[in-house]
């Protein structure tokens, strides 16, 4: 059996909701989790874990967790 990767780094995905951005830094494929950068009104708030469930769609369609 493989060997499954505990993260997957991501590059140039972000999204915005109402006043906030974020930018996805890892996909963790066991937790089904991913780690994001959250922009503030353009000021760095710093890094959330949030759940795979809650990003839009278009963005699932990019990461394509299976």
């Amino acid at each position: 059996m493989a060997k499954q990767k505990k993260s997957i780094e991501l590059e140039n995905i972000s999204f915005s909701q109402g006043r906030d951005s974020y930018t996805l830094l890892r996909f963790f494929p066991i937790k089904m989790s991913v780690d994001v950068m959250v922009y503030e009104d353009g000021v760095k708030a710093g890094v959330k874990n949030i759940p795979f469930a809650h990003l839009p769609k278009e963005i699932k369609k990019i990461i394509k967790p299976n």
